[in-house]
């Protein structure tokens, strides 16, 4: 595919984008609830991290990000980063390079030099977006006492108390699997489980805090049973290829298959993923996971280092025997290294994944070390397919443009305007039924690639 018949990436001003409408309207109310948790927790957290010097700080931070609400929200142009981060110096680089990009782009047009800028409003939104959580760390970054305070933390603990039933359905469905799993399992039988907890992971993926724009949902109904009412509403199901690819590769490896799971959302969509995880060992599909989350606060409910130790150690004091007994087994799991979880701030960088080889070839070869990548949610799928207004029936792979460092997968619910690998009159009959099928998170795909080259992307890719 040559560079100039590549979809162009969405834009937040493209009439026939969903970015704008939705973006215009939640980014800022995701800051002003930032703004407002600070002012109504400032005395707890003052106590918290130092009296009255964190006041000051505190204060600072409250400024900072109505500072940047008031740039959103009157389409200011991007700004480079002050903060002394290590990924400060690569992100104001990238800032650059994209300047310099639309510039090139828009040298016939007769516009002065000096207006050359990114805006919230008028670049695409996939790069605004990232830089957007990029500033709102950065605010946190440029004090002292509060350097390492993540301001989404409250709003993700939320999530996850408020999704007790729904973690009790589920693992108590998963000892009784793992009890199941001690003799001897038909192969029908591993197959309809993988499809089971991969979906219930899969679906895991409409609590997205970034999407309700920090509104808390309650989960209270059984994950299981979820199954077969949403079935309907699962537009590429290739949980099949899924099986296949993964199944091969712990025959052939002798049940010493290795899983990657990039993780999206904590709170209840972590917990689907750790009961998919387990179910991976306990069936013998592999004998090893490697997590990856991120490595700060992003995108309101990602997953951070942080987030996983606050998640293990709160399911541990449950007061309940399946949770309890999981999470003793996860943590021995994390003590042998069968579980390992990691960070990169590759997650963290606006860069699309084909451009993974050439920015982070450490990540790239790393990934390529796996026999499976699972990718979780929408910001993982948007980099996949670099957020590019592909025609709804281009395939997965041709859209990955290049990017193939293992077999993989993605699960993801739909929340913007960008899919792949529908048939033809797929999307019509989506719109027909439901208006928001793109954005409400309330359509998925599955969609797996079982190419696996090393090589960097050949030009025609790009």
């Amino acid at each position: 595919m040559s560079r100039s018949k590549t979809p162009p990436p969405l834009s937040a001003k493209d009439p026939s984008s969903f970015a704008y409408p939705t973006m215009k309207d939640r980014i800022p109310v995701i800051l002003s609830k930032i703004v407002d948790h600070l002012t109504r927790q400032k005395g707890v957290i003052v106590q918290e991290y130092g009296g009255e010097a964190a006041r000051e700080e505190l204060k600072a931070l409250i400024g900072a990000i109505s500072e940047l609400r008031h740039s959103v929200m009157t389409n200011k142009p991007a700004k480079p980063l002050r903060d002394s981060r290590r990924d400060a110096l690569l992100w104001n680089a990238e800032l650059a390079r994209q300047i310099n990009l639309k510039q090139e782009e828009e040298e016939t047009c007769s516009r002065d030099e000096s207006e050359q800028s990114l805006r919230w409003f008028d670049d695409a939104w996939l790069w605004m977006e990232c830089y957007l959580y990029r500033r709102v760390q950065e605010a946190s970054l440029m004090c002292s006492l509060l350097k390492g305070f993540d301001v989404f933390a409250q709003q993700k603990q939320d999530a996850f108390k408020s999704a007790y039933k729904s973690m009790s359905q589920l693992t108590m469905y998963l000892q009784e699997v793992i009890s199941k799993f001690k003799g001897q399992v038909p192969e029908s039988e591993v197959r309809e489980c993988f499809k089971e907890f991969l979906q219930v992971s899969l679906w895991g993926n409409k609590c997205d805090l970034s999407i309700s724009a920090g509104q808390v949902m309650t989960h209270d109904h059984n994950p299981m049973a979820q199954l077969s009412l949403l079935k309907h509403r699962l537009m590429v199901d290739d949980t099949n290829a899924a099986y296949g690819i993964l199944s091969k590769a712990a025959e052939v490896k002798e049940r010493k298959a290795r899983v990657d799971i990039v993780l999206d959302n904590a709170g209840f969509e972590l917990v689907t993923d750790l009961c998919f995880a387990e179910f991976l060992i306990t069936s013998g599909l592999a004998s090893q996971i490697v997590f990856h989350a991120k490595s700060m606060p992003w995108f309101v409910s990602d997953v951070t280092l942080e987030d996983w130790d606050w998640t293990l150690n709160n399911m541990k004091r449950m007061n309940h025997i399946a949770i309890s007994e999981l999470c003793q087994r996860w943590q021995a799991y994390l003590q042998a290294k069968t579980w390992i979880v990691e960070a990169h701030d590759f997650w963290i960088m606006p860069n699309t994944y084909n451009e993974m080889h050439n920015v982070s070839p450490d990540l790239f070869n790393r990934l390529s070390e796996s026999d499976f990548i699972i990718f979780k949610g929408d910001l993982n799928y948007r980099k996949l397919v670099s957020d590019r207004q592909w025609d709804p029936t281009t395939s997965f792979e041709r859209a990955l443009r290049g990017f193939h460092p293992a077999p993989l997968c993605s699960l993801r619910t739909l929340k913007c305007d960008c899919v792949v690998g529908l048939e033809p009159g797929q999307s019509q009959a989506a719109e027909n039924e439901d208006v928001n099928w793109m954005i409400g998170g309330d359509w998925a795909v599955i969609s797996a690639c079982q190419r696996r080259d090393s090589s960097p992307p050949s030009p025609d890719t790009l």
